[in-house]
């Protein structure tokens, strides 16, 4: 009895340790992150102000007490104060690491034993069924289903990691159609989780929601294929926006760029430059694409250009901090561009030296605003229809900004952009514990007070009266045809 209460006082021991411990962590990265911003972020002052100031030093003392008592949800707390800002550049994010331990691998999965049967069998008894029932291939994975009591039991085929026979999913049926799943491991100790899953096509397609999706194996490889390619799931797992450069009409090209973190935008100007600059109209759509880089968007801006226009340029935040980051990134040796690369960075930081504390325009940048102006003005295409929506922010924002100074530029939506866009040029920065990092923001637009774009975003010109869709994939909706129509009947 004595050694029993010994080993449960350890035990409280060590989860009273654990907990304090995580705890502590948790509050050191709080502190840590309280300091950055108020010291490094280019915000800060414009956003905290006599009026809020009290509000913000609640939210700090709430904070932490939130993080004693529930230590386990320290990335969401952390977020919790970066939300306080109201700058989506400005945000805490997880940092996952490997995890070196070898997990135990079993040969039965944690459904607790496997399933063999005859799958050519089955498959010709279930190939024209409307259930659940039969073999079922995807584009990673096959599994055959069969019933077992009130239940279906989903094993393995063939699958990366898995053998024949070991049960993947279990399929508990909550009406014809509509399953509840149950998500099988092979992992000692890995628990299983629960999804759902659902048929469509008369029985010929499964999908796990939020997912993947299967179709039922008949005798035809080729039609099996070509009705699980083409197949639009119902409950997608992300935007599904595909990048497409197509023309509609003999007067107007489409372009669908859904990012500008590459440089399919620039590559698909160059080459479909004869299709495009033959075309009267051209349709840009940037819908979802959030940003990344102004260079990945310079062939889109010369097309659309028409006349000079100012730009506003931003100014570096001269922290000691932000100084720091540059210093320490060329001491690593990880600047980019090579020498021009090293140069650029060294005049910054020389220049943020002589006005610690304040902001700075980079010297080789040095009149308050830029005057943009490029060699031509393209005759074709003449008008330019830009499709828009509230995924758009940062450097989308950014070419949006450009592209209105335009007269060929018309944008077209249901809703304004995100508002992304007035503190950037962000940097990562892990804190204490390792488990997270901040991205914070190192400059700002020269466009403030007078023009801010965040939590604002930027308006289409003309309202799109049909319903929005979210999964594109590689399809055109009738946002597209709204837009060709409107375009083309400009022109005549």
């Amino acid at each position: 009895m004595k050694a029993k209460t010994i080993l449960i006082i350890f035990i409280a021991m060590n989860v009273s340790t654990s907990a304090w411990s995580q705890t502590a962590d948790c509050l050191k990265d709080f502190d840590f992150l309280v300091k950055k911003i108020r010291s490094d972020y280019p915000g800060y002052n414009e956003k905290v102000t006599n009026a809020n100031r009290s509000q913000l030093a609640l939210l700090e003392k709430e904070i932490r007490q939130k993080i004693t008592a529930y230590p386990d949800s320290c990335g969401y707390y952390l977020s919790k104060y970066t939300d306080f800002f109201r700058d989506n550049h400005l945000r805490v994010g997880r940092i996952w690491k490997q995890n070196n331990q070898q997990s135990e691998i079993m040969d039965v999965s944690t459904y607790g034993k496997n399933l063999y049967i005859n799958i050519d069998s089955l498959q010709q008894a279930t190939q024209n069924a409307t259930g659940i029932e039969g073999v079922w291939e995807g584009f990673w994975q096959k599994f055959i289903v069969t019933k077992d009591g009130q239940k279906y039991i989903a094993a393995v085929v063939n699958n990366q990691g898995w053998k024949s026979g070991q049960v993947l999913y279990e399929f508990i049926p909550l009406n014809d159609t509509v399953f509840e799943v149950i998500n099988h491991s092979l992992i000692k100790d890995r628990e299983t989780f629960k999804t759902k899953a659902s048929l469509h096509l008369n029985g010929k397609i499964i999908e796990i929601h939020d997912n993947t999706r299967f179709v039922r194996k008949s005798d035809s490889d080729i039609l099996d294929k070509a009705t699980l390619y083409s197949y639009t799931p119902l409950y997608p797992n992300g935007r599904n926006t595909f990048p497409v450069a197509m023309y509609l009409s003999d007067s107007t090209f489409y372009l669908r760029v859904p990012s500008f973190g590459n440089s399919t935008g620039n590559e698909f100007v160059r080459k479909h430059w004869d299709e495009i600059a033959s075309r009267p109209n051209l349709i840009i759509d940037i819908r979802y694409n959030g940003g990344g880089q102004d260079n990945y968007y310079q062939e889109l801006a010369k097309i659309a250009y028409t006349k000079p226009y100012e730009s506003k340029g931003v100014e570096w935040y001269a922290s000691k901090g932000n100084i720091h980051v540059f210093e320490d990134a060329m001491k690593k040796g990880e600047i980019r561009n090579g020498e021009d690369g090293i140069k650029w960075t060294q005049t910054l930081v020389d220049a943020m030296k002589k006005n610690v504390g304040g902001f700075v325009t980079h010297p080789y940048n040095v009149s308050d605003n830029t005057m943009v102006q490029w060699d031509t003005v393209y005759a074709m295409p003449r008008n330019i229809g830009i499709i828009i929506n509230e995924g758009n922010g940062s450097s989308a924002e950014q070419f949006l900004l450009a592209a209105k100074e335009s007269d060929k530029v018309v944008l077209f939506g249901n809703c304004n952009t995100a508002g992304v866009l007035d503190y950037s040029n962000i940097t990562s920065n892990s804190l204490p514990s390792n488990n997270y990092q901040l991205w914070c923001p190192m400059t700002r637009s020269k466009r403030l007070p007078e023009s801010p774009i965040d939590n604002i975003g930027i308006a289409p010109d003309v309202i799109i009266p049909f319903p929005a869709t979210e999964q594109l994939y590689g399809k055109l909706d009738n946002w597209v045809y709204f837009v060709k129509n409107y375009l083309e009947f400009v022109d005549k």
